[in-house]
Parts: structure tokens; sequence; C-alpha cells
């Protein structure tokens, strides 16, 4: 079967070093020194892509604002906004295509209003045509295709789907995912490996050749864990299947989270309408909807969504995605202009206040311009990790071709009493995330065949 593993080190010893002492974990490092590099060796490209893509995309929100000034504030600020009513009529004698899927009035002195129109020829049937409106003078500013809950305009949308999935749709999101899969077992191994060396291996100053690299590689990573951990953990939260088994987990906690009823007299039962077709003006029209929002405490940033129907209200929800969060929402009956149903962002579960949290945090958009260049730092660390951790292998081949992989038979070391709760809670986590689970059961398989195949092999070779 497996042979035994030699001994190994990931540095050359130094002539004076003392012996270290083995601790009651010390018979894991093989196996987590086996694993990290197996890991970072085959999910290391993905990882670099989300890093680099991550990068841009924590970027994209600063460049947005650059890059569509025109669209997204006014020419001069005035002294009095037009009606909302008015903006969105001026909205539609600009573009009368399609229908008013939401409305978000100007939340600043100097920002347009938004009017998103669905179903417009030529736009992704997932996306809206926001149509940018001076709320001084009723002026159309310009028009763009819009996504998501953020907002996002034509350059964030297409960085964002190229984080998410490399615009390869559903299928490309399982880079993603798999990436996030993989993280936080990386970073959970390298802290094993960093703090399980002697002390006075993991110095950086006054060394050269791998030991440098690897004392970069170590103390770089042990800084940004905990970031990979969260963006490893927030991004799984809204992957294809981990995401789902999240969901299913949260909802059989009673955690999932709720939205207002857009059904005169509703309660919160979980999905009421959201954005729909139909004209904006129903009933008594946005104007008194708005001021009705503005009564239960609804405070800028907005977004109205008109009826998706003639038995359903308003739909008036705070927007603000930085802390504080503003989440609160409301329903307005569009015959009476009575508020019928309050969600508030302080009653939401508390998983999912923590969902919402960690989302907006790893996007980059709850603290704003500091939380966008940390989430720049936590890529730029990985994809420096990444070319020290090659560098390294490089190096173990001294300098010629990529050295040996790490011998094989680490588990035998591993105390029972250890290994076997160790492979059921690795079982129990590759369920809930399959693209972690699958990968290393195949890779165990392999491995095994592989051993199996030498092992043969070196039974039939003769005798020297």
């Amino acid at each position: 079967m497996s042979t035994a593993p030699t001994t190994t080190t990931d540095e050359a010893p130094g002539p004076a070093a003392p012996a270290p002492t083995p601790g009651r974990w010390a018979p894991l490092r093989p196996l987590v020194l086996r694993l990290h590099f197996y890991a970072g060796v085959f999910v290391a490209p993905f990882l670099l892509i989300a890093a680099v893509t991550g990068f841009l995309y924590a970027g994209a929100f600063q460049a947005e604002k650059i890059v569509y000034r025109h669209e997204m504030t006014v020419a001069a600020v005035g002294e009095r906004q037009l009606p909302v009513s008015e903006q969105v009529a001026a909205a539609r004698r600009a573009h009368p295509e399609g229908t008013v899927s939401a409305v978000r009035p100007s939340p600043e002195a100097d920002a347009t209003t938004r009017v998103m129109l669905s179903g417009v020829k030529g736009v992704d049937p997932g996306h809206t045509l926001a149509v940018f409106v001076d709320p001084y003078t009723g002026k159309v500013r310009g028009a763009l295709e819009q996504y998501g809950s953020t907002g996002a305009l034509p350059l964030r949308t297409w960085i964002d789907e190229f984080h998410r999935d490399l615009h390869l749709g559903e299928n490309g999101r399982l880079y993603s995912e798999f990436a996030a899969s993989w993280l936080w077992v990386i970073a959970g191994g390298g802290i094993v490996l960093w703090f399980s060396r002697r002390r006075a291996l993991r110095k950086v100053r006054g060394t050269s050749g791998r030991r440098r690299t690897l004392g970069l590689h170590g103390t770089v990573g042990v800084w940004a864990a905990a970031g990979f951990f969260f963006l490893s953990a927030t991004g799984l939260t809204w992957s294809t299947y981990a995401g789902a088994h999240i969901d299913e987990l949260r909802t059989s906690l009673g955690q999932s989270t709720p939205s207002v009823s857009s059904v005169a007299g509703g309660d919160h039962s979980g999905h009421g309408a959201s954005a729909s077709a139909g004209d904006a003006e129903h009933g008594v029209g946005l104007d008194k909807v708005l001021a009705a929002a503005r009564a239960k405490g609804l405070g800028d940033p907005v977004e109205i969504v008109p009826p998706a129907d003639a038995s359903s209200a308003y739909v008036v929800r705070q927007v603000q995605r930085s802390w504080p969060e503003k989440q609160d929402s409301v329903a307005v009956d569009p015959t009476t202009g009575k508020v019928t149903d309050t969600l508030r962002f302080a009653d939401h579960p508390l998983l999912a206040k923590l969902t919402r949290w960690g989302i907006d945090l790893h996007t980059g958009v709850l603290f704003g311009l500091v939380n966008q260049i940390a989430l720049m730092i936590l890529a730029l660390s990985l994809v420096l990790l990444i070319v020290w951790g090659y560098r390294m292998w490089w190096q173990r081949g001294r300098g010629s071709a990529f050295g040996r992989p790490i011998p094989r038979g680490a588990w035998q070391q591993v105390p029972p009493q250890i290994l076997v709760p160790g492979v059921v809670l690795v079982a129990v986590l590759g369920y809930f995330v399959p693209l972690l689970g699958i990968p290393l059961a195949g890779f165990v398989v392999a491995d095994v065949i592989l051993g199996e195949i030498a092992h043969r092999k070196g039974k039939r070779a003769p005798a020297a």
C-alpha cells in the first residue's frame, strides 16, 4: 500500500538550529503540508483569476463615478426639485419603450434620479435601462444599462460578471465557487504550518533563496488569513451549490431574509413582490407614495417599485448598503396612499443581518472607499502568495525544475483518535461544500491508485 513518508522539511535546516520538540499535533504536520502543497498547486490558478478580477471589481466603484459622472450628477444644483412624477414623465418622453420597474429619486443634492425600465429591446432581460434625470430641470442626462441591487452600470457590471462567472453563465460560476471552497482550506493549512515551525525559522531578515521566499509567503499569509477566511465564507453564501445548502439551513432555522408584503394587509410572508412590470403612476401616484414612506422614516436613498398588478401595492425600500445600513421597507396602497405593511431591518433575523453585512463587506460597499482599499490589498496579497508559492516549488527543485511532490503516506502517522474524527468532519464539510468534497475525494482516490501502481512496480523491480 502507501509507502512511509521520508523525512522532509520545508526549508534547509541551519547548522546550529536546535532539534524541535515534537508536540501532540506534530503527526498532522506532514499531512497538512501535503494537502497545502497539492491544493495550492491545483487550486492556485482559479484563486489567481478570482484575486485579479476581485481587485478590479473593488476599484470599479470609484472608476464608475469617473466614467459615468455626466449621467450620475447634475450640471448645477438648483433651489427646488421637481416632483418625482414629473421626473418620471420626462424620462418616459425620452424613452417610451419598456415599462417602469423602479424609480430611485435623487439621494443627494448633486445626484440625478434614476428611472429603471424593464423589457427594453437590446437590454439583457436580467438588467434594466436606467434613465438619468436632472431632478431640478427634468432634463434627461443619459441612459445606461444597469444591473443588481447596487445599481451597477456597464463597467462595473462587466467586471462583476467576469469575477463571478468569467462571462460563461451559470456553468462559469463553478470556478468562483471552487476557488471559495478551497481558499479557507489553503489558508488554514498555511497557518498550521507556519505556527508549527520553530520561531527561529519564521524570520525574513537575513535570509535568502527559498528560505526568504518561504518567510515572505508565511508572514503575509498569516496576516491575511482572517481576510481569506471571510472572503471564502461570504463568497459561498451566494454560490450555486454551497449557497443552496446555506439557504436551506437558514430556512430550517427560521433565519431567512424577510420581505415586505406587497398585498394590502399582508404579513412578512417571506417573498412579497419585487420589481415588476407596469406604469409608474398607479392610483394616488408616486409623490404621495413617497410622502407616505417618508412619514414612516424612510430616508434617502430609496427605491420605489410600482405595483405588479391591480391587487398589489407600491413597495418603497431603502437601498443604502453602506454603514449604517438602511434597509427598511414599506408597502403603500395605491388607492388610498396608506402604508399597509412595514418591515424594519432591525427586525430581521440575526443570520439574515449577518448575511447582508457579509455580502456588502465582500463586495466593498459596507464601508465605502476604506472597504474597497482593504479588498484590493487582500487581492494583491493573494496574488503575491500564489507567485511565492510557485517560486518555492521551483526553488525546491534547485532552480532548474519544479521540486518533487511532498511524499505520500503522511496519513499513516496520524493517531486514530485524530484521524477518524477528522475524516468524519471532512465528510460532513464535503457534503455541504461539494466543490470541496468532490475534488478532495477525487484526489484521495487518484493518490491511492498511483500509490498502488508505484508499490506494484517496486515489487516487480529486480533486486540490486
